[in-house]
């Protein structure tokens, strides 16, 4: 007789992983399927997208410092070159670290690793098709789909991975391209989009929206413009793509506005898409929604009972941090706890320089669901910790309730706005004020303390400002 689990969990990016420990520390007997080679657990997110675009990101800034600003600091540099070869090194080595990382985390909560391509059978099986070999049949009590997301093509313009390529060639390029074209102003595409531009590229980034992110709160977007246009970096916005053409290995792309702009690469970074093909949902009988997504209730249970899914592969924001919470809360609610996910204090980052985040509702969004809303602004350029650091870019915007000073949102464009963040998400998380957050002692000097100055200013009592 087959070996039999209380839970298989299909994918091993964040969603799949780390619900699988928290169903190993619940008691769960858990197999984890996974369809890439062995040892590259950790799903796009550690293999060909959040880690190792934030490596790169971090390289690609300490060598602008190098080339461009450190002379500022009165650390003069002479003959600094870029040896890219080993700076992909380095983030290779930071993606292997962390993978194998989680192979060791696998092995100490006993949970059993399958690789091969996980499919659903019926509501006890799962189907895992290795590379090569024989498919073996998974039996379970339950089953938690897990499968993230891949990038969506252009219909006119597929993938070649050599010049027309995804976010996963983009953060392998054997050399500095001469001219590089986005083709979405997005997270993916600004943040790529500045490792290159950092490393030498010409880039230009191409969007139907007005403003890049275009999810943002319109302040931000219009301060990190501005920003960015300073940096280098080039942009088309408001105008979308007509075509692109590849000849003699050089791309030519024709907008909407009759422009025509050449390079040597194109990224396409219009979104990505729920990784639902070849998981037998139709036979199944999982339900999915008009873009492929899973449809799931608040118990992230499918319309086939005893089969869940979490993360990118059913509707919400794509965020790494969104699948592990759905992921966890998803295991408790099957142990019998009351796990939930509070969608409102989920927050988002732009891993630019200066980074971008939020979390809550914008100005915009919160004046059109009915709030009536105080706002409170503080720029960096106020702030000594920032002046010291040469980091005065940006400001942090507070949105409160104008009856009630409950903290409707926090957007931060700034050095650092990744951890700042934080406290933000701790308020609305219990549901605090702006009074709350304007009260709350902050160390000096500290760029945390432009929050404090922003909370402040939503009664106009900023100190520093």
């Amino acid at each position: 007789m087959s070996e039999q689990f209380d839970l298989t969990v299909v994918g091993s990016g964040p969603a799949g992983y780390v619900a699988a420990i928290r169903a190993a520390q619940l008691g769960m007997k858990v197999c984890l399927v996974e369809g890439r080679e062995t040892n590259a657990l950790g799903g796009t997110c550690l293999n060909v997208g959040c880690i190792p675009s934030k490596a790169l990101l971090d390289s690609s800034n300490r060598y602008e410092e190098a080339v461009h600003h450190l002379g500022d600091h009165g650390v003069d540099v002479d003959g600094v070159a870029l040896n890219l070869k080993k700076m992909l090194a380095r983030k290779n080595k930071v993606v292997k670290t962390l993978t194998d990382g989680i192979n060791m985390l696998m092995k100490k909560n006993k949970v059993t690793v399958k690789n091969g391509w996980g499919s659903v059978k019926d509501a006890n099986t799962v189907t895992v098709k290795p590379a090569k070999g024989k498919a073996e049949d998974v039996k379970t009590k339950n089953i938690l789909l897990a499968t993230g997301s891949v990038p969506v093509e252009l219909p006119f313009a597929k993938f070649d991975g050599k010049v027309v390529v995804s976010s996963t060639e983009a953060l392998d390029f054997k050399k500095v391209p001469e001219e590089m074209i986005v083709i979405g102003a997005g997270v993916i595409g600004l943040e790529l989009g500045s490792v290159w531009r950092r490393l030498g590229a010409k880039v230009t980034l191409v969007d139907v929206a007005p403003r890049p992110v275009a999810m943002m709160d319109e302040d931000l977007g219009k301060e990190a413009t501005k920003i960015f246009k300073k940096q280098g970096l080039a942009f088309e916005l408001g105008v979308g793509v007509k075509d692109i053409s590849v000849k003699k290995g050089k791309a030519e792309v024709t907008l909407d506005n009759g422009k025509v702009l050449k390079g040597d690469k194109v990224l396409v970074s219009v979104g990505r898409r729920a990784n639902t093909e070849g998981l037998g949902c139709d036979k199944a009988g999982i339900q999915l929604d008009g873009k492929g997504r899973i449809e799931v209730l608040d118990n992230f249970e499918t319309s086939l009972k005893g089969v869940y899914a979490v993360g990118d592969c059913i509707p919400g924001p794509m965020l790494a941090h969104k699948g592990e919470e759905e992921g966890v809360a998803c295991v408790e609610n099957l142990a019998g706890q009351a796990g939930h996910v509070n969608y409102r204090a989920i927050p988002w980052v732009v891993y630019t320089e200066p980074e971008i985040a939020g979390v809550g509702l914008s100005e915009d969004d919160a004046k059109a669901g009915g709030r009536d809303v105080k706002i409170g602004k503080f720029y960096f350029r106020g702030n000594g910790r920032a002046l010291a650091m040469d980091e005065a870019d940006g400001f942090v915007k507070i949105v409160a309730d104008a009856k009630t000073d409950e903290l409707l949102g926090c957007h931060i464009i700034g050095a650092n706005a990744s951890e700042m963040i934080a406290e933000a998400v701790t308020l609305i998380e219990f549901g605090g004020s702006a009074e709350d957050l304007a009260r709350t002692v902050h160390a000096h000097p500290t760029m945390s303390e432009a929050v404090k100055e922003a909370a402040l200013a939503v009664d106009k009592r900023q100190i520093h400002g």
